[in-house]
């Protein structure tokens, strides 16, 4: 059926879109021969997951690029545009801790999370650390070698580190910049890889405490150091540098692919990022989008990066300004059979546990499609509401798809009226979402489930009827201990049994609790910006406009609480800050 159309695409690069009955864009892929590429879909015999893409493809369309390296620019951007069900989207999302010593004038050694590089261009970024606990304690073992500043903002009288000989107590002290300067280098080197230094000083405590006859301060400085030297030799890389590196590797069979990405850092091994998920496009193709797909979302990149023969590097080069090497022999090349090694042991690992989820799954949502006799539950959109008597009314709905949350579609609604009313909420919630989704030709879900009974299903219905929308609409109902108990749905509307020890209950259940702890979350994070909205009146000299600056900044009261008087003149009058500034101090 696309005979016609296939005989038009050139032999030239670009990006090409797959789109389902509905209109839908379910896969955006590259490639710089889009005739070929497109043609081996529909005239070669396909097996797994490309089986499933080919049967739900209607239709597709293309977008010439002038290189491949254009393609691949555009393919990240779709992807991100689309959010296309059948592409690799890594979506646990997961954004590892990095160790940062900040640029400040007395600085300090703190773990950050999705470092801001624009803002914290001048702080020293480490990392990235996949094991959290690893770096905490790496940050806890130099804060205690080295007494830099502890506190976020500068205190007016010292605090328990000080008298703990963590901290030289730079609030009430006037520090040597050398001394300062000196620890800053030292704590520079040690986390690129340099640990002599530290060694040297931790065996200096130890023996001067021993001297002084101190020897349960001693056993501390020696428990430190084991530490220290257990954590290197297992961290230990077979290279002559300390270059930072990352070295990927990965293990394919049976339409699965395995990657492992491991991450040295200062001649270390810090840990690696581990992922599994079944092939669609050619391999190779499927690993240049999933490490575009992963050097984009990472800005804090490495000075090179090992990968195994058969990828582009030159196109990744240059897309991501990256030194991408395939060592044919020597110690870079056992380092890459180790990734290798590892993405093998990881397949072997995750295949049987992946294979009996992704039956589970499956089943579960052929068994929901049967019940509420439905073509498709491929997107599911759940809501749920929530409110303290009648106060904070808010509702939150989340989206799975192929029965897997995808959290970069979920959202959160602030209800207008603060009545203690559900059908009036959800009818609220139910309109203005579907209202978007016929405004902005948003993706349709295949079915709706509400958070409640017969009222709130009723409601729900009526309100897409007024948009003249038909979408599949069912509900859940808890019991008395807030747990999953009923299905509702079809119409009329009646109670569908299903089975509490079958995948499908399971499932549903997993979707529940999901979409209820993401609105409850919201609700917590609204009431707390509604106490601190109470406070902020009480404060003479703040009207609206300066509440909703101070709102907008700080959100809660403990962040309030944490800010400077600088902080708060920055916004505030000085006096009006003064007077804020004394308040919370004294608010408990």
């Amino acid at each position: 059926m696309f005979r016609e159309k296939l005989a038009l695409v050139p032999h030239q690069p670009g990006c090409y879109l797959m789109k389902n009955v509905d209109g839908n864009i379910i896969y955006v892929g590259k490639s710089k021969n889009l005739k070929n590429r497109l043609t081996s879909y529909f005239r070669q015999h396909h097996t797994g997951k490309t089986a499933m893409l080919v049967r739900d493809i209607r239709d597709f369309e293309y977008i010439l690029t002038s290189s491949e390296l254009e393609s691949l620019l555009l393919e990240i951007n779709l992807i991100k545009k689309y959010n296309p069900k059948y592409n690799i989207l890594l979506r646990d999302d997961k954004s590892y801790p990095y160790i940062e010593l900040t640029n400040e004038k007395i600085p300090r050694l703190t773990i950050v999370r999705n470092p801001n590089i624009k803002k914290n261009k001048s702080h020293k970024l480490f990392g990235p650390y996949p094991n959290v606990t690893a770096a905490r304690e790496t940050v806890d073992l130099l804060n205690r070698i080295y007494p830099l500043r502890k506190c976020k903002n500068m205190p007016k009288k010292e605090c328990l580190y000080y008298h703990i000989k963590q901290c030289l107590g730079y609030c009430i002290y006037d520090i040597s910049k050398d001394v300062i300067d000196s620890m800053r280098e030292e704590i520079i080197s040690f986390l690129n890889g340099n640990h002599d230094l530290v060694t040297k000083k931790i065996e200096e405590k130890m023996n001067f405490y021993s001297s002084k006859l101190l020897y349960e301060k001693a056993l501390e400085y020696k428990e430190m150091l084991d530490y220290v030297n257990i954590t290197l030799e297992k961290q230990k890389v077979e290279l002559d540098d300390n270059i930072n590196r990352d070295v990927i590797g990965f293990y394919t069979d049976n339409n699965y692919l395995s990657v492992v990405i491991l991450f040295i850092r200062g001649g270390k091994l810090l840990g690696s990022k581990k992922d599994i998920f079944t092939i669609v496009d050619d391999l190779y193709e499927e690993l240049t989008s999933y490490i575009s797909n992963y050097y984009d979302k990472n800005k804090i990149r490495p000075n090179e990066v090992l990968v195994f023969d058969g990828l582009n590097n030159e196109l990744l080069e240059e897309a991501f300004s990256v030194k991408f090497n395939t060592p044919i022999k020597g110690k870079k090349k056992k380092i890459l059979d180790l990734a290798f090694d590892n993405a093998k042991m990881y397949f072997d690992e995750q295949m049987t546990l992946v294979k009996q989820n992704d039956e589970k799954r499956l089943k579960a949502l052929d068994e929901l499609k049967s019940l509420l006799n439905l073509n498709s539950v491929s997107r599911i959109e759940l809501f749920d509401n929530s409110n303290l008597f009648g106060s904070f009314n808010v509702s939150g709905m989340v989206v799975f798809i192929e029965g897997l949350p995808n959290k970069n579609e979920y959202r959160k609604f602030k209800i207008t009226n603060d009545v203690n009313d559900d059908y009036a909420t959800m009818r609220e919630v139910i309109y203005r979402r579907y209202f978007r989704v016929l405004k902005d030709k948003l993706v349709v879900p295949d079915l709706i489930i509400v958070d409640g009974g017969m009222g709130q299903l009723n409601v729900a219905r009526q309100t897409l009827t007024s948009l003249n929308l038909n979408i599949a609409t069912a509900g859940l109902k808890k019991d008395d201990k807030h747990n999953t108990a009923t299905l509702i749905g079809l119409d009329p509307i009646r109670e569908i049994p299903i089975d509490k020890r079958s995948d499908l209950f399971l499932l549903l259940t997993r979707m529940q609790d999901e979409v209820h702890n993401f609105t409850i979350s919201y609700h917590k994070q609204i009431r707390s910006k509604g106490a601190l909205s109470s406070i902020l009146d009480n404060i003479e000299g703040i009207g609206e406009k300066r509440k909703k600056e101070l709102l907008k900044k700080y959100k809660s009261i403990t962040k309030m609480k944490e800010a400077s008087l600088e902080d708060l003149c920055d916004i505030l009058p000085d006096k009006v800050a003064s007077n804020l500034y004394k308040f919370l101090e004294e608010y408990e």
